[in-house]
């Protein structure tokens, strides 16, 4: 997990100054994002929370979340991972939401996405998501690098702010 510290503390440092606050939503990634936030001493000024919703069963068994909002959104899509972020940042009440899915490997998922395929989107002041395909299927290396493109994004949309 090393490696994503760096991404991560910027991304603190980032939220600390301007007292923000962040809850994350991942599936794929495993918890990796947290993880990586929560490392950086000091967390608790920036972090809210988070969860790995890994089925779309798990994300309706959140607070007030209904089938109706997931009409016409597949997991593994940018949309999907906009509305998790949306999602986890208004339960958590935090200023943004990341939200992250996708097919770590070593197969595919069953929406027929090729393993190394992730989304991960930030909600907040400004929403911004994002596809990445790494193109193999080392399961634990797209998990990193999932997480690691997720925090870069999170660190794009707070300094675009």
């Amino acid at each position: 997990m090393r490696e994503l510290i760096p991404r991560a503390e910027k991304a603190a440092a980032l939220l600390k100054a301007r007292k923000h606050t962040i809850a994350v939503a991942e599936s794929s990634s495993g918890g990796l994002i947290a993880a990586a936030l929560l490392a950086v001493p000091g967390a608790s000024a920036y972090f809210k929370g988070g969860a790995v919703i890994y089925t779309r069963h798990a994300l309706l068994g959140i607070r007030d979340v209904r089938e109706d909002m997931l009409a016409g959104i597949r997991a593994s899509t940018e949309a999907y991972a906009l509305l998790k972020a949306r999602i986890v940042r208004e339960r958590f009440i935090a200023d943004w939401g990341l939200g992250e899915s996708g097919a770590a490997g070593p197969t595919g998922n069953r929406y027929g996405d090729a393993a190394g395929h992730t989304v991960f989107a930030v909600a907040g002041a400004l929403d911004r998501s994002r596809t990445l395909e790494t193109g193999h299927g080392d399961r634990v290396a797209n998990m990193y690098a999932f997480a690691g493109a997720a925090l870069d994004l999170l660190v794009e949309a707070l300094e675009s702010k």
